[in-house]
């Protein structure tokens, strides 16, 4: 549990956002110098969207979809800007979100919300969101945070909507990582606060193709 980890509240949230500062608003900036896997990330995400999207009488609606821990737009750009007529983007970095003006071009005409937020502080509108998209940001919030977030997560969508969390995953217990101020959760830890939010899984799927170097990555659909 990241009470175990975390020994200071308030120095992990402010080092994180400090880190951030410091980062370049570009892809490989985004995913830590590995902006080559972006294409395979976005296509697998694709693919593991697109089995809610489809027709038939639970279908997740495409009008509306939130990223959360957007950045400049990477995931908005490339995964649900084709997929959903609009979409919110929150990130505690402000750079990264005035980047994402220009980055995402034209298209980025249909996102409506901009917000500088962290994760914590932050509420998707009430009963506004067919998609709600987590990515590679939950280890940046204490267990409690998570489980209140994705609670709000779940008032936050639109009757058939879901969230999908995608992130490392541990091999065992929870890691802390003192350079960006983050923890690193094993499947069962992640699993017990999706319960304890209340969302019941609907998907889990293991991310193929990565670099061995790096956590495994898994991808959650619930409501």
């Amino acid at each position: 549990m990241t009470s175990e980890v975390v020994e200071n509240e308030f120095e992990f949230y402010s080092k994180a956002e400090k880190y951030w500062k410091d980062v370049p608003a570009t892809v490989d900036g985004m995913l830590g110098g590995y902006g080559h896997i972006s294409s395979i990330d976005i296509n697998s995400s694709r693919k593991f969207l697109q089995r809610f999207l489809r027709d038939g009488p639970n279908r997740t609606g495409t009008t509306r979809a939130l990223d959360c821990g957007a950045g400049i737009g990477r995931i908005t750009k490339r995964l649900l800007l084709p997929l959903f007529k609009t979409v919110d983007m929150v990130d505690v970095t402000e750079d990264f979100l005035t980047k994402a003006k220009s980055y995402l071009g034209e298209e980025g005409r249909r996102v409506r919300n901009y917000f500088c937020c962290g994760l914590q502080d932050f509420s998707p509108e009430p009963n506004s969101y067919d998609v709600i998209w987590i990515q590679w940001v939950i280890g940046h919030l204490t267990d409690n945070h998570l489980s209140d977030f994705l609670r709000r997560c779940r008032a936050g969508l639109r009757p058939n909507g879901i969230v999908v969390i995608k992130d490392n995953m541990a091999q065992e217990g929870v890691i802390m990582d003192d350079v960006d101020s983050s923890v690193c959760r094993d499947l069962d830890v992640v699993r017990k606060i999706i319960r304890r939010a209340g969302l019941h899984l609907l998907a889990e799927e293991r991310q193929e193709n990565f670099p061995d170097e790096i956590y495994h990555v898994y991808t959650f659909a619930m409501r």
